[in-house]
């Protein structure tokens, strides 16, 4: 598959939380945590699991930074 986005971080699954609707997936990214929140059936559509290789692809129109004040 090829995208347009060019925000594409590969990892791989660490945990899967399902809520009623929005699952909870947990990435890991080079040492680094990143969680995604989408439909729960999306990931089972995926079959996303522990240990899965993905690719996240982020699209923001916005990047918030912030600092201890």
């Amino acid at each position: 598959m090829r995208l347009s986005a060019r925000n594409q971080l590969a990892g791989r699954v660490i945990e899967v939380t399902e809520g009623e609707a929005i699952a909870n997936v947990a990435v890991d990214v080079g040492g680094q945590r990143l969680v995604a929140s989408i439909t729960v059936e999306a990931a089972r559509d995926l079959g996303l699991a522990l240990g899965t290789d993905v690719v996240l692809v982020i699209k923001a129109s916005d990047v918030m930074v912030a600092i201890d004040a």
